[in-house]
């Protein structure tokens, strides 16, 4: 388990003031959630080229994702609030539990709350569609929580990355196209991996960011393993190598080279990262990283849809 950051008070319920609509708002961490409404766009766009668009379906798709998206914000707040590994210092969005904003059991509450929605709307899919779904959206609530959750969690272990790739590229996009088709078609396993990528880049730049101060706390993200310069590199190379495997769906549709055109929003997170910037800097590079994300997200969607 890991330890406690170093002079970290205990995190007690009581002498929480309320928080603020715009602190709960800041905390859920609105820039994160291109992860969860580009892998739905992608999929929808395919099912809806290979003539099985069910609009109704592609909604509920979209709310799970985003709810499960909120979920996992506040549980890994709750998480690394308590155990320390979260403090006031950090840089980066509203951390509620650790700064004091809110009480650990309110933060609980809205995950718990946002994964209990998820599971609801989830269950009218399942109901249409399959009753396997029960099992992947299981594993998705249960990945969840334990990224920072439990006695040892697996993003303390550089695993984090693994699982957003999974979770928010390969289950969300070819999630989306069956609930619609009902069929596994190899172009939604195809473009799920660019999604997962850019997913995965968000992640990597923050975790890029919160490399002191998650060394020092014993949080062992893959950016703690790799260090500052293989993570720079890691950032760059899954940027890259996202327009490189959605150029091999140009076999799909001639429009998706249109998806170049967000090229030039990757110029500036790329610079902040490859240039060296830390701390506050890459805050601004995390923003731009999620406009990236929902630029090439929505230009892929389109090209696929005119395929």
């Amino acid at each position: 388990m890991s330890r406690r950051a170093p002079g970290a008070p205990r995190l007690e319920l009581e002498d929480r003031r309320v928080a603020t609509v715009s602190e709960w708002v800041s905390g859920l961490r609105p820039r994160t959630l291109a992860n969860s409404v580009v892998p739905v766009a992608v999929g929808t766009a395919l099912a809806f080229s290979l003539d099985g668009f069910v609009w109704w379906k592609a909604l509920l798709a979209l709310v799970v994702s985003m709810a499960l998206q909120v979920g996992v914000n506040f549980a890994n707040d709750y998480s690394d609030g308590v155990k320390g590994t979260d403090t006031e210092e950090r840089t980066g969005p509203t951390r509620l539990t650790a700064s004091g904003l809110a009480a650990p059991r309110q933060v609980l509450a809205a995950a718990l709350g946002s994964f209990a929605f998820a599971g609801a709307v989830g269950l009218v899919l399942v109901a249409t569609t399959s009753w396997w779904l029960l099992l992947i959206g299981a594993a998705a609530i249960a990945a969840a929580w334990y990224y920072t959750g439990g006695r040892t969690p697996y993003g303390y272990r550089g695993l984090g990355e693994v699982s957003v790739f999974v979770f928010f590229g390969v289950v969300a996009v070819v999630g989306t196209v069956f609930v619609q088709l009902e069929a596994l078609p190899w172009q939604a396993w195809a473009a799920s991996v660019p999604v997962g990528l850019l997913s995965c880049s968000v992640l990597v730049i923050n975790n890029l960011r919160d490399i002191p101060t998650d060394r020092e706390t014993g949080k062992i993200t893959l950016a703690v393993r790799l260090g500052e310069t293989g993570t720079r590199r890691l950032y760059a190379g899954m940027v890259a190598v996202s327009y490189a495997v959605a150029l091999i769906l140009t076999a799909v549709s001639w429009w998706v080279p249109l998806v170049l055109l967000s090229a030039p929003l990757a110029v500036p997170p790329l610079r902040r990262v490859l240039g060296g910037q830390k701390g506050r800097d890459l805050v601004l590079g995390l923003g731009e990283t999620g406009r990236l994300q929902m630029a090439f997200g929505l230009l892929f969607s389109v090209t696929l849809a005119l395929g």
